[in-house]
């Protein structure tokens, strides 16, 4: 692909404002593409901030808010989208939420929790992947989800997160199935990341501790930053003749369970 060609693609990128959202948008904008779509829940400052230091570095960049587990709020946005910039050649389904919960303590995981998991990570996912489909099939785009180690594994911040990004990966395959051959849908599954996330989970002293010792652990002796998953991202955008596939990427780590 030539310059002149990246430069004509448009991005959007769920949750795009911090943590690996923000890592893929400045992957995105470094590999050259034109326009990238900063989407946000409640993040406005940091998608504003980051839009403007893309837009100083030659990019076309847009802070757009939208709640990605809302239908009509997700259509808004892909509607405006589409009648501002005329077409959308990537989408990364990044945005997420979490709640800590002790896999044990079933008792605290209640309707609620369920409702916000499922809506944002999930459905989410696929409410966005189909208001896209038809700008995505006009250019042959493709999409990728990110989930998650823990929608393999026994871990991770709580069962219903687990089951969520275990719907993601699903997700995945049955979207490279429904959008196929137009349009192009794979995954990244990250291990434990320093992005900020956990720290807020668990606390920055907690999770310094539990990320020192996993660190010893993993093969390649670090955890991921959100670089190294943005990096899979924008690989999986350009493979074009992969499809329904999951990238995991986690040092490693996943060999020793």
């Amino acid at each position: 692909m030539t310059s002149t060609e990246a430069a004509s693609l448009v991005a959007v990128v769920t949750g795009g404002a911090t943590g690996i959202g923000r890592a893929a948008c400045e992957r995105l904008a470094d590999e050259g593409v034109g326009t990238i779509i900063i989407n946000y829940s409640r993040s406005a400052e940091a998608a504003e901030r980051l839009a403007g230091s893309l837009s100083t570095a030659g990019v076309k960049a847009h802070a757009v808010q939208a709640d990605i587990s809302d239908l009509a709020s997700v259509e808004a946005m892909f509607e405006r989208i589409g009648g501002e910039f005329g077409r959308v050649d990537y989408l990364v389904n990044n945005a997420g939420t979490t709640e800590l919960i002790p896999f044990r303590d079933l008792d605290a995981v209640t309707p609620a929790v369920w409702e916000r998991l499922l809506g944002t990570n999930l459905l989410g996912s696929f409410w966005c992947s189909r208001a896209a489909a038809p700008l995505l099939k006009e250019t042959r785009g493709a999409i990728v989800n990110v989930a998650s180690i823990a929608g393999m594994r026994g871990v991770g911040s709580s069962l219903p997160y687990g089951v969520t990004k275990a719907g993601v990966l699903q997700l995945t395959r049955s979207l490279a199935i429904a959008l196929a051959p137009d349009v192009r849908v794979n995954s990244v599954s990250a291990g434990t990341v320093r992005s900020g996330w956990h720290e807020k989970l668990v606390g920055e002293d907690v999770f310094a501790e539990r990320s020192e010792h996993e660190s010893t652990v993993v093969p390649l002796k670090r955890l991921a930053v959100p670089e190294d998953i943005a990096e899979g991202v924008v690989s999986l955008l350009r493979m074009s003749f992969v499809t329904g596939q999951d990238l995991l990427i986690d040092g490693g780590q996943g060999l020793l369970y």
